[in-house]
């Protein structure tokens, strides 16, 4: 059985500053870290390759740099990794980067794999909209809102939050699926996966090696644009009024006519 899960690198939210003067996040001397989402993703992965010998590979696209989150992968458990990164993947989109993922993806596995594990969302785009954009550029089914993952006999039976309740969904395998933190909570590294990871070399793939058409990737393929981000704004103090009875109904009514949400018949 072949899995993949894919993870992403992000900045710590506790730490995200935006640029007041060109409105852009501000990352240097941010912290990354693996996208929480992710991480429960990677155990449901672990757990596949623990109890049915799965061979697992995890796949990040990103800058250099994300080979920080790929090594903490392999030091969990992984057998191998893929760090999708060129110029040309820059500005993606959600489409591009479903689109880019899902090429490296074949390239990685020779193919289309077994299972394809996703974290929700991305703590930095909160789109989640990768995960079910790759399982379209896969042609196989997607399973979103993942609390239990079962799989056997090339078949699966999961267990999926909904707005109302749980659901248990089956089907055949291949399939895309989407985590969430409701799932096994993420194991830590041995020492032994530590010394590992650090001596493992990342495969990096470039838009040739996945064989992706160029007008499909990067900011040629991504129909969407960021034009600006900005923090919201500072919410000022409410009005304080010390009053009770009859006093304090009168002064509610006040306020409110001020402010025309209501007027005296």
């Amino acid at each position: 059985m072949q899995v993949v899960v894919c993870v992403k690198q992000v900045p710590d939210t506790t730490n995200v500053r935006i640029n007041p003067e060109t409105n852009t996040l501000m990352r240097e001397g941010v912290e990354s870290i693996v996208n929480p989402f992710d991480e429960y993703a990677l155990e449901q992965g672990l757990l596949l390759k623990d109890r049915l010998g799965a061979r697992l590979t995890v796949i990040s696209m990103g800058p250099p740099q994300a080979t920080a989150v790929l090594k903490e992968a392999l030091a969990r458990g992984a057998d191998d990794a893929f760090l999708v990164s060129s110029r040309a993947f820059g500005g993606a989109d959600t489409l591009a980067t479903s689109y880019t993922l899902a090429q490296a993806i074949r390239k990685a596995c020779g193919g289309v794999p077994d299972l394809v594990l996703f974290g929700k969302q991305a703590i930095d785009g909160d789109t989640a909209q990768v995960g079910p954009g790759v399982s379209e550029f896969l042609n196989v089914p997607l399973v979103t809102y993942v609390k239990r993952l079962e799989v056997k006999e090339g078949g699966f039976s999961v267990e999926c939050v909904m707005d109302d309740g749980v659901v248990t969904v089956e089907g055949n395998l291949p399939a895309v699926m989407t985590v969430l933190k409701d799932a096994d909570a993420p194991r830590f590294a041995p020492l032994s996966g530590a010394i590992r990871a650090a001596k493992a070399t990342i495969t990096v793939l470039n838009e040739k090696d996945v064989e992706a058409d160029p007008a499909k990737i990067g900011l040629k393929g991504s129909p969407t644009k960021v034009v600006t981000i900005f923090p919201p704004p500072v919410k000022g103090g409410g009005e304080k009024v010390v009053a009770s009875g009859e006093a304090a109904a009168k002064a509610i009514l006040d306020f409110m006519e001020r402010k025309g949400l209501v007027k005296h018949g």
